[in-house]
């Protein structure tokens, strides 16, 4: 079995730019991805526009040119697909790391394909996989999602979208342009303020004008097959119902990286234990790279405040190289 010295867990943006890092520092490296190339922005909504403008989602300064400021997901698709091709990245796809092991200073990483074995591992697999459940009778029905694709799907229907932030939103407003009858369901007392600014007013204006029903400081208290009831103020109320978007965000895989041996915070925010000037953290030789360093705080990291991580990294492994082979 060929020993690596670094493998990295996850395609996406971040682990990307750590297998080109990896690549001009003359490390053996390995990208292992479950899905294809930037599996988590394939499975975003296929009308997404990022929050982002496309000079901060660049990597490595690699160029990405867009026909708007602000990419659409398959630009981003299109850009981070040929950085890898052109560059030659070392790559599986479709390949899923399902445990982790270390002895003797050296991990083992078992996939559904292979075994590897490495001096130092990167784990990049962002948050979009493991949704935040309702936890409500009703909930495993056909006609409920928590994963948002294409409006064309909820044209005629009657639709409700549970969850105040982005992709909430923009699932409302694109179901009900597309002509579904819409009603959001929003935890607090109005739309998120992290919306994205140009959709917020967008939102608000739809709601005013009775185009889209809001229903605030509510929560979905069970889901039927035709209806929907809502609890608001200890006070019932059915609604008519076909589908449901429960679109209340996302979380990491917190078991993944307890078994592996990283301690994760106690209180509500599951922060995982890293040296923010290495990125290592309390496993020695284990990285974390990316949106699961903020743990249950999703929105604090993205793809333009973490590319610096790849840099951090690869630094540090490149340092310990010099230290151990100086000994």
């Amino acid at each position: 079995m060929k020993h690596l010295d670094v493998v990295i867990v996850g395609g996406g943006p971040i682990g990307i730019a750590c297998g080109l890092e990896a690549k001009k520092n003359g490390l053996d490296y390995l990208i292992l991805e479950k899905g294809p190339i930037v599996n988590s922005l394939f499975n975003y909504p296929a009308n997404m526009q990022f929050f982002s403008s496309s000079e901060k989602l660049e990597i490595d300064e690699i160029p990405f040119i867009s026909k708007e400021a602000k990419p659409k997901r398959n630009e981003a698709l299109e850009y981070y697909r040929r950085i890898v091709t052109s560059n030659k990245l070392n790559i599986n796809l479709f390949e899923k790391v399902k445990h982790i092991d270390k002895s003797n200073h050296v991990f083992t990483i078992k996939t559904t394909k292979n075994k590897y074995k490495s001096t130092n591992v990167v784990i990049a697999t962002g948050f979009y996989d493991i949704p935040n459940t309702l936890n409500i009778p009703g909930e495993s029905l056909k006609k409920v999602s928590h994963y948002y694709d294409n409006p064309h799907y909820y044209a005629g229907q009657k639709l409700a979208v549970v969850g105040a932030s982005n992709s909430a939103i923009d699932a409302a407003l694109e179901c009900y342009r597309k002509g579904a009858e819409v009603s959001l369901i929003i935890r607090g007392p109005e739309v998120g303020q992290r919306v994205k600014y140009w959709v917020r007013p967008d939102i608000i204006n739809r709601i005013e004008e009775g185009s889209i029903n809001a229903y605030y400081n509510t929560t979905v208290k069970e889901i039927k097959e035709n209806t929907l009831t809502l609890l608001s103020k200890n006070k019932e109320t059915e609604i008519e119902n076909n589908f449901v978007l429960a679109l209340t965000g996302y979380k990491p895989n917190f078991e993944f990286l307890e078994k592996i041996g990283v301690h994760i915070s106690e209180n509500d925010k599951k922060l995982p234990d890293y040296n923010p000037k290495t990125m290592e953290t309390n496993v020695d030789g284990l990285y974390l790279a990316g949106v699961i360093c903020g743990g249950m705080e999703t929105h604090k990291w993205f793809i333009e405040n973490s590319r610096v991580h790849a840099k951090l990294i690869i630094n540090n492994i490149k340092n310990n190289q010099v230290v151990t082979s100086n000994h």
